[in-house]
């Protein structure tokens, strides 16, 4: 929590929080002391003047607590807001910078309970430091002191009420702290669920298995229900038995002060504004006590953000990354070695290729193969444990992500569209294509039909591009990966929901389009059809390189690829393939 303070929260606004806060203590204690000289002054002198004179004094300074509890509550608001901006802006600046590994590591549910829930609970914590955090120590200190002034006898009370209330409070707190920690992790489980039971609709329906996702979320439900429901009944234990301790003081307070004033020892006054003080020492310890029901639950939610914000990203640009020049298209990979985090086994090992400027480099083999993790070197979604990874002859770790990012451009296995509009997605790609390029692009892809179908460029694109089909979603992903000028274009498995034809046209409209001809295509596919016309076809077998040549080379020669043909096509038609 301190770290967060300290980076983010501005000091001129917190400082002026303070002490406006300052300001509203002081007119509370004042208050009780004006009460008091109008009763022994005013009203028992029957000085209707006096009386006259504090009443004015009494609401001037009434006032000005007022506007002083109103300029602590906007700065306290305002910057505990303003931290909470600023987290949720510095998370997703960083999980944009996460690989697939991180993001899976931290978890997605639970990187959505950091950037909302977590933060809200930060955001209080910060609000109240302003407020109650520093008025009750202050008020109660304070009012201590001057209930002493007033009477050294009747704060004698105190010795009793206040140890009791402590220790009322210290028995609950044991109890609920533990309970408002869980609750964290249990939001983090109702996201999963629920998370999954929005992403998976279809799967659940087309299995039948909605009573058991249902049940599922209502036992997560069921279990933060119940949690919650212990900790807060424990809280909201605590007011009754505060009120009860409160009520008892006051009796104590009237009971002895009524002796001491009975024997002169007391003035009215000065029994009505202890009183006071002694409502104001105990409504601060309550206050005290809603602090530290806050305070674990803020510093636990502020330790799940920290290891958000600290989580240390695997692939970080150079510390003085190589100026990237005009160069032909190239695509090396020399001896390259990757392993997954904390994995035994080498996920690529020893991987060697090169391919130029128009070529187009396929990769085939069996699921798990290693294929996308391949592209995903090439793109510097991970770091290649030895060897070396050259794009355009620039080795990728020596270069800034943003300048490899321009020289690459992506087609992910799963087609993600963006909801908006098909020219905003297409932008994704290139923000400056006019609507020229466009269609260019959406021509290549084989999409230009549908779209016009759809209504054109401004068609609406539902969240996930759920209004289009799953061949629709991939071809107007490839479309945005054409419209950008890179020198490597990466097909990760994005034409596997096409047909054959499409299929066909597209690649063949790949290979004829003038300003494609200079750049390097990679093709991760399992359709050997889709494969076939590469320049050079990578066949892996569990992340090996076992097999490197033409179609026809490999059709020859390699087992693998025979294997892979042979489940694909006929036996009669293995000669056409």
């Amino acid at each position: 929590m301190v770290k967060i303070i300290r980076k983010n929260l501005r000091w001129l606004p917190t400082l002026l929080a303070i002490l406006f806060l300052l300001a509203q203590v002081c007119a509370d204690l004042y208050l009780p002391t004006i009460t008091a000289d109008l009763i022994d002054k005013g009203v028992l002198n029957h000085d209707l003047a006096y009386i006259k004179q504090e009443g004015v004094t009494m609401l001037v300074v009434a006032l000005i607590g007022l506007l002083a509890a109103g300029g602590n509550i906007y700065f306290a608001a305002t910057q505990a807001m303003g931290v909470g901006q600023k987290l949720r802006q510095q998370i997703f600046a960083k999980v944009l910078k996460f690989s697939g590994q991180e993001i899976s590591s931290l978890g997605d549910s639970s990187l959505i309970t950091r950037s909302t829930n977590d933060i809200v609970q930060v955001q209080t914590v910060i609000f109240q430091a302003m407020r109650m955090m520093i008025q009750s120590p202050v008020m109660m200190i304070a009012a201590i002191a001057i209930a002493f002034h007033r009477s050294a006898k009747l704060t004698e009370i105190f010795v009793v009420s206040l140890p009791v209330l402590a220790l009322v409070v210290i028995l609950v707190l044991r109890q609920a702290v533990p309970l408002f920690r869980s609750i964290q992790k249990k939001t983090d489980r109702i996201n999963l669920i629920f998370r999954e039971g929005l992403t998976g609709v279809r799967v659940i329906r087309a299995f039948n298995q909605d009573q058991r996702e249902q049940d599922r979320f209502a036992t997560a439900n069921e279990d933060y229900t119940q949690t919650g429901i212990k900790a807060y009944t424990l809280v909201a234990a605590l007011m009754p038995v505060m009120t009860l301790i409160l009520s008892l003081t006051n009796i104590a307070i009237i009971w002895i002060g009524g002796h001491l004033v009975a024997h002169q020892q007391l003035a009215v006054g000065n029994l009505v504004s202890f009183m006071t003080y002694a409502a104001q020492i105990l409504f601060s310890v309550m206050m005290l006590a809603m602090v530290f029901v806050f305070v674990p639950r803020g510093m636990a939610s502020a330790k799940r953000v920290n290891e958000v914000l600290d989580y240390e990203v695997a692939v970080q640009d150079p510390a003085e990354p190589q100026q990237v020049e005009d160069r032909p298209a190239s695509l090396t990979f020399d001896q390259v070695n990757f392993r997954y985090r904390g994995a035994e086994k080498l996920a690529l090992p020893d991987l060697s290729f090169r391919v130029t400027a128009g070529q187009t480099l396929a990769i085939i083999g069996g699921t798990g193969s290693g294929k996308s993790t391949l592209l995903n070197l090439i793109a510097r979604q991970f770091d290649a444990e030895s060897g070396q990874v050259r794009v355009n002859d620039y080795p990728v770790e020596q270069i800034s992500q943003h300048d490899l990012h321009q020289l690459v451009s992506l087609t992910q296995q799963k087609a993600v569209l963006f909801s908006g509009t098909i020219r905003s997605n297409l932008q994704f790609g290139n923000p400056a294509a006019d609507e020229k390029a466009m269609w260019h692009a959406l021509e290549i892809a084989q999409a230009a039909d549908f779209v016009k179908e759809a209504g054109g460029l401004d068609a609406v694109v539902d969240q996930d591009g759920a209004n289009f089909s799953g061949g629709q979603r991939q071809r107007l992903a490839i479309a945005r990966t054409i419209i950008k000028q890179a020198s490597v274009y990466l097909f990760d498995d994005s034409f596997s929901a096409l047909d054959f034809k499409t299929d066909a046209k597209l690649r063949q409209a790949l290979k004829a389009d003038g300003e494609l001809k200079q750049a390097i295509k990679v093709i991760v596919a399992q359709r050997v059809a889709t494969v076939a016309d590469a320049d050079l076809i990578l066949v892996l077998d569990d992340g090996h390189l076992v097999g490197k040549g033409t179609h026809q080379e490999l059709k020859a020669t390699n087992p693998t690829y025979q294997e892979i043909i042979a489940s694909q096509i006929e036996k009669g038609d293995q000669a056409n393939a």
